[in-house]
């Protein structure tokens, strides 16, 4: 029966069709039943839109991908095209997206238990879901840019769920406009690339990236407008700051954005690195913006005390991983890389949204001691950590050598920065768990009740799948449990998750660790200030422009108007003094208007 592989393009229809439904809820058409059953249709519609993707990927693993071309507008001879690539890799992200997205919406029952505005969210939530499924089945970079921006306005939507909070609101703003930045050059090079290859399918921009030579120079601007969305989208320095003010929005969100939205715009990277061939130099930028924002957010997320902060970087700090891995050309180690990331970050945002909502903080120094009274999150806590990182036998322990394998030969140095980024991941989950979960309780955490079964039974799934992780990889031959760096990774993990237990184990929340000097942690707790450095160029550079704007408009466009007028009303007051009745005063003004006219007549032909 091939009814599931043959309708793999309804698949994005679920969820869509859900959001719709929902919205009947959310202006108030049905409401003598509350909001409810808007989030019981779309955790249904969304559970339909899981069973389909993986029976479809049973069904089509290993056999050749098929593409599907609709015609969209042919005018002037410009021809857009609707593309679709059935293939394992899309259909495995389908059923990744679907599967986290279920048990997102069925944690939402427990978090906004209390909220009233269920069927908003879920609304949203399909909205948000339908545009990532469409992504990742789109086979033209054009399509890929509007559904990128589909993305932007869900997220904006998202983060600014309770609108009446101010730091919602700017939290909504800033991640608004921070991808805006990436988003322009992006379609720059959208716009660019079509006039050379007559094309924005995917398959056809590689053949032509490999067979079509273009001058090095345009390949470089082009190829470094390409990845500049992608680096918006992933959170990469100095675009990263977006991320941890996206934040403010309801967590359940948090765990779809954080563990699948940010990654589309390394899909979209993928897709597109036949075409980064082209300009070494563009590899390079990738590579090293890679390894820039992999040290430096793991850095930063170790100076943080607010623990969405701490997970936002990790989430900056592996994208920048991807990057390294699109960047030297190892793409498919990459995509494994992103679904091990997935499921991890996703088990670890589901943790700490059960710790926040019963013990109403989410700052570190308030909490601690928490092992006795919240088991089931601190197990989820440190699998989920321990999936990140390379410990064995988890996930993260077989992807991480395997992509330090393929730098060994080429670029060896590259195998440094994963073991230091790998070790500075692991002490950073460590001091988090340790400042959570052990010492001694505080005013915050003397009462702690567990939440409520639909956030309990979403995290143990997911505590489940990324304990089973390998094996499932392993079953489709993603990974090989053969590598001959396993052994330093490991020994990387065990020097974070040493340091990290020496350090704060027994540590008091409420006291700083005085090892590093003071304004170094400050340097990585304000982020690098790169805020400040914003301020102070790019947002004093539009403050200096919109005074001078001001004052040309001012002084300068008003004074010319203002002049016209009082010129205007000046001869009007004087001529009506001519208007006496006597013709020869008519005659003398005729004539002085002559005499003015041919005085200007003259200046201009000398």
């Amino acid at each position: 029966m091939n009814f599931f592989s043959e309708t793999i393009w309804f698949i994005p229809c679920y969820t869509l069709i859900g959001g719709l439904i929902a919205l009947l809820w959310s202006p108030g058409i049905i409401r003598k039943t509350g909001s409810r059953p808007a989030g019981y249709v779309n955790i249904v519609m969304t559970s339909l839109a899981f069973i389909h993707s993986v029976v479809a990927l049973y069904q089509i693993w290993e056999k050749p991908a098929q593409e599907f071309r609709f015609t969209w507008l042919e005018a002037a001879g410009v021809n857009i095209s609707f593309d679709l690539q059935i293939s394992s890799v899309s259909v495995g992200a389908l059923a990744l997206i679907t599967g986290l997205n279920v048990l997102s919406q069925i944690y939402a029952i427990g978090y906004l238990e209390m909220d009233w505005g269920w069927a908003r969210f879920y609304a949203l939530m399909g909205f948000f879901e339908a545009g990532m499924c469409g992504l990742v089945l789109c086979n033209s970079l054009f399509f890929s840019y509007v559904y990128l921006e589909i993305l932007t306005l869900g997220t904006y939507l998202l983060v600014g769920f309770w609108f009446a909070q101010p730091l919602v609101v700017s939290g909504a703003r800033d991640a608004f406009w921070t991808k805006r930045v990436g988003d322009i050059l992006l379609l720059m090079g959208v716009i660019a690339i079509y006039p050379f290859s007559n094309t924005w399918n995917y398959n056809y921009l590689a053949f032509w990236a490999e067979n079509s030579p273009i001058d090095n120079t345009f390949s470089t601007l082009l190829c470094l407008a390409l990845i500049s969305g992608p680096i918006a989208k992933c959170a990469q320095i100095p675009l990263q700051l977006w991320l941890d003010e996206a934040m403010e929005g309801p967590l359940p969100a948090s765990i779809l954005r954080n563990a699948i939205v940010v990654t589309v715009g390394a899909y979209v990277i993928i897709q597109l690195q036949p075409v980064l061939a082209m300009s070494p130099i563009a590899s390079q930028v990738v590579t090293i913006i890679g390894v820039i924002t992999a040290i430096l957010a793991s850095l930063i997320s170790i100076a943080q005390v607010d623990i969405k902060r701490v997970l936002s970087y990790l989430v900056s700090a592996y994208m920048g991983l991807v990057f390294i891995a699109v960047g030297t050309n190892h793409e498919k180690t990459a995509l494994v890389l992103i679904a091990v990331y997935a499921v991890a970050m996703a088990l670890l945002y589901m943790s700490i949204g059960a710790i926040i909502i019963s013990n109403i903080t989410q700052d570190l120094t308030q909490l601690g001691g928490l092992w006795k009274k919240r088991p089931l999150a601190g197990i989820a806590f440190l699998v989920g950590s321990f999936g990140l990182v390379a410990f064995p036998p988890l996930g993260g322990f077989w992807i991480l050598p395997q992509l330090g394998n393929d730098f060994f030969v080429s670029q060896p140095w590259l195998v440094g920065v994963l073991l230091i980024v790998d070790a500075l991941t692991a002490f950073s989950l460590l001091r988090t768990f340790c400042l959570i979960f052990l010492g001694d309780s505080k005013q915050m955490t003397v009462r702690s009740p567990e939440v409520l079964w639909a956030m309990v039974l979403p995290m143990m799934i997911l505590t489940g799948v990324t304990l089973h992780l390998p094996l499932v990889l392993a079953q489709f031959n993603l990974i090989s449990f053969q590598g001959n760096l396993n052994i330093f990774f490991s020994v990387s993990t065990l020097i974070g998750v040493v340091l990290a237990m020496l350090i704060y184990g027994k540590k008091p929340a409420d006291k700083n660790v005085d090892i590093v000097p003071e304004f170094v942690r400050n340097f990585f707790a304000n982020d690098l200030y790169i805020q400040d450095i914003y301020k102070v160029t790019v947002v004093g550079i539009v403050n200096v422009t919109a005074k001078l704007a001001y004052w040309f408009d001012r002084y300068i466009v008003d004074g010319v108007v203002n002049l016209v007028g009082l010129s205007t009303i000046f001869g009007g007051q004087a001529l009506k003094y001519s208007t006496s009745g006597q013709s020869q005063l008519y005659i003398f003004s005729i004539l002085l208007g002559l005499i003015f006219v041919a005085i200007i007549f003259g200046l201009t032909q000398f």
